[in-house]
C-alpha cells in the first residue's frame, strides 16, 4: 500500500511513500539437493514474524540512505528497482523487522522481498514475484517468502519449483544454539551430499509435497526431522538429538530447522486439545536444557 501521492517522478509520474512487508519462516521443513542440474531446494515454513519497509523517494536528496545502516543489500535492491525505473535515486528506505538475523528465519529475505514492494509502491511500478525473483538473483541466496504458501523453491538460483498449498497453524517451540551465520558462505560450501542422499531428498521431497495437500502434520514433522538429521554433515547441531528426544517424549509433530542457521524448533498441531499441555510441557524441557525458548505461530493461507 501507499500512502498520499506527494512527488512527481519522471514524466510525470506520481511518486509516493511506499510501505509494505514480508513475513519470515522458521528455518525449512526440508533442504537438499536434488539429483538434478540446479538441485539445490528448500521447502518453507513461514511464520507470523515479518520484515516491513517503508520507501520515501526524494529526487532532491543527494542519494539514497537506508535505516538500519547496516541494511546494504536492501540500500542495494533499491538502487537497482529506481534505475530500471529511470527514476532519481533519492530516498530513505527504513527496515523494521521482528525477525532475528543469522538464525536460519529468513530475515534477509523478508528485508528484501518488503524492500522490493515498498519502493515498487512508492514509484507506482509493478512487482510480482518473478521481477522480485531476477532482483534478488543478483544480490543472494533467497527464501521463497515471495510467496503466500509453503512452496519448494530453488535458493540458490532464486526460482519457485513448486506452491504446495497451506497447512493448518502449528505452534513451534524454538530455540537457539547462539552466533550467527552467514547465508551467502554457507551457500558457497560444497554439500557433502553423495547420490543416495540426492534421491533420497527426493523422496522426501515427494513426501511434503503429499502431506501438505493431505494437510496431514504428523507427516510433515517427520519429514522436517528427516531432513534435520541429514543436514548434520552439513551443519551440526550439539541439540538436535535432545530436541528430538523432547519432541517424542512430549508428543510433538517433529523437530524443525534452520538449515543455514542456529534455530531449532518443536512443531506442535494447534489443533489438538492437549496442545496447551504438551507446549508447557516442551517449553520447560527446552529451557532446562538451553536456557531461552520462543514461541512461534506458522501461518496458514486460504
Amino acid at each position: 500500500m501507499t500512502t498520499t501521492p506527494h512527488l512527481l517522478g519522471p514524466a510525470g509520474r506520481v511518486a509516493a511513500i511506499g510501505v509494505s512487508a514480508a513475513f519470515g519462516t522458521f528455518g525449512e521443513l526440508l533442504q537438499g539437493v536434488l539429483p538434478e542440474r540446479d538441485g539445490d531446494f528448500l521447502v518453507t515454513l513461514p511464520v507470523a514474524r515479518w520484515a516491513m519497509a517503508r520507501f520515501e523517494p526524494d529526487p532532491a536528496a543527494p542519494g539514497l540512505a537506508v535505516r538500519p545502516h547496516h541494511k546494504k543489500k536492501a540500500l542495494r535492491l533499491t538502487g537497482m528497482i529506481m534505475a530500471d525505473a529511470r527514476h532519481p535515486a533519492g530516498g530513505l528506505l527504513t527496515i523494521d523487522s521482528t525477525l532475528p538475523e543469522g538464525k536460519g528465519l529468513a530475515s534477509s529475505s523478508a528485508d528484501l522481498v518488503a524492500t522490493a514492494r515498498a519502493v515498487a509502491n512508492a514509484l507506482g511500478e509493478p512487482m510480482p514475484p518473478r521481477r522480485i525473483e531476477r532482483y534478488l538473483a543478483r544480490i543472494e541466496p533467497t527464501d521463497g517468502v515471495l510467496y503466500p504458501a509453503v512452496v519448494a523453491f530453488h535458493h540458490r538460483s532464486v526460482r519457485l519449483r513448486a506452491e504446495l498449498g497451506s497447512l493448518p497453524s502449528m505452534a513451534v517451540v524454538g530455540v537457539d544454539e547462539g552466533g550467527a551465520v552467514d547465508t551467502v558462505h554457507f551457500n558457497t560450501l560444497p554439500k557433502p551430499f553423495t547420490a543416495a542422499d540426492r534421491r533420497q531428498y527426493a523422496r522426501l521431497l515427494d513426501r511434503v509435497t503429499r502431506a501438505v495437500a493431505r494437510r496431514d502434520l504428523a507427516e510433515v514433522g517427520r519429514v522436517a526431522t528427516a531432513s534435520a538429521r541429514m543436514n548434520q554433515v552439513l551443519r551440526h547441531k550439539w541439540s538436535l538429538e535432545p530436541m528430538i528426544d523432547i519432541c517424542e517424549r512430549i508428543g510433538g509433530l517433529g523437530v524443525v530447522v534452520g538449515h543455514s542457521g542456529t534455530a531449532l524448533g518443536i512443531l506442535l498441531d494447534t489443533r489438538a486439545p492437549d496442545c496447551h499441555a504438551k507446549l508447557a510441557a516442551a517449553a520447560r524441557r527446552c529451557q532446562e536444557l538451553m536456557g531461552d525458548v520462543t514461541v512461534y505461530r506458522t501461518l496458514s493461507f486460504h
